[in-house]
Formats: C-alpha cells, structure tokens, sequence
C-alpha cells in the first residue's frame, strides 16, 4: 500500500467501525464542555464525568463559576488531579469570559488559547465540538497510533497535529480525532496492546513495531 492507500484504509475501517462516535465528555453546552476539556488533562474522561455534575450542579455558566470561590471549585475537583492549577484556570477563565466575551466562549483559537489553563489541545476540542469548525487535537492516542500506523514520525504533538491535517481530509478532522481516540482505546492501547487485535496497525503499521 502507498501512503494514500494506507490512509483510506485507516477511514474506511473507523467509519465502519464507529460511524457515528459521540463525544465523550458529558455537556450541554460550550461553556460546560471547556470546563469538562480543561479539567481531562492528565485524567480520564470517565472520572471527569462523575466529578462535572457535582461542579455543574453549583455552578455551570461563567457568572454562577465566580460566586464560588478558587478553594470551593478545588475540593469538588481534586478527585480528577491537579486540582489547584485547575481550579485557579476555571475561576480565571470565567472572569474573563464575563469581562471580555459577554460571558460566551469564544469561537477564536486566539482567544480560547488566551484564557487561563487553556492550551491549543484544549482550544482544538471546542472549536470542533463544541462548534463544528474543523480542528484535530491530537491526545495520547491518537499521538501514539499516528506513529504506530507510519503516518507521523511521534516527536512530538505539534508535529502529529500537522501530519494529520495534511494526511486527512478537512471535512473528516472532527470526526476522525474521535473514531481515532475510540479506536486506540478499544483494539490499541498503549499497555496490553494485542497486535492480533489490532486491524489497522496489522495491515499498515511499522516494520519496526510488527516484528
């Protein structure tokens, strides 16, 4: 198989094998799936949806945010880590949503990434999920099965993000980043990973990983 070829074949088996992914973190709206993004950062999506109705359930719009103090967020949201970095971007963030965006998330890498606790990762699951706007970020697993697959050499993220958005089509990127993540989770993960298991990497992963 070419490069091409190779490329199909990974979109073709994702579609069939997750043709309608959901987003994974539970939310009602943009504000609420920024939070939920933001405080995913070295955690799992599945503890951040036990902790995010306890947190929404007090305060789920900027304005509601700030009447809570940065020690209230921190103790509902210690159980998912890193909680005084989170907690300080949560409280920061929505001030500034309030002082500067009338209290809406803007649609605007440039200023998502200006808000407190917010990286481009961060920013790039907004814009897609939350508005529909074509964007690839790029998590662990998806960083690992771009180099497990031979489509990006895995230095670094910034790098797999640029491999992916020049391999994929535009109109696939929000779709594909979320069949990608299912996929890793479900037949390649990083720890017991069986190649058996694993179609895609099988059928056009490295020479160096198949041996």
């Amino acid at each position: 198989m070419n490069k091409k070829e190779k490329v199909q074949f990974v979109i073709d088996t994702l579609h069939k094998l997750y043709p309608v992914p959901p987003i994974p973190l539970q939310h009602k709206d943009p504000y609420t799936l920024l939070i939920a993004v933001l405080l995913s950062a070295q955690s799992t999506d599945a503890r951040v949806n036990i902790i995010t109705p306890l947190l929404f359930a007090k305060a789920d719009n900027p304005y509601d945010m700030i009447k809570l103090s940065v020690e209230e967020i921190r103790d509902i949201i210690k159980p998912v880590g890193l909680s005084p970095m989170k907690s300080k971007g949560i409280y920061g963030l929505s001030k500034i949503l309030i002082e500067k965006h009338q209290g809406k998330v803007p649609q605007s890498f440039e200023y998502l990434e200006e808000l407190p606790a917010v990286g481009h990762k961060t920013a790039s699951v907004v814009m897609s999920q939350a508005f529909g706007i074509p964007a690839f970020p790029v998590d662990t697993h998806i960083q690992r099965l771009m180099y497990r697959w031979n489509l990006s050499s895995g230095k670094n993220v910034v790098q797999t993000e640029k491999d992916a958005k020049r391999l994929f089509p535009k109109e696939l990127w929000n779709t594909l980043h979320l069949q990608i993540i299912y996929y890793g989770r479900e037949y390649s993960p990083a720890r017991a990973w069986k190649i058996e298991n694993d179609i895609i990497t099988k059928t056009i992963g490295r020479k160096s990983i198949l041996k």
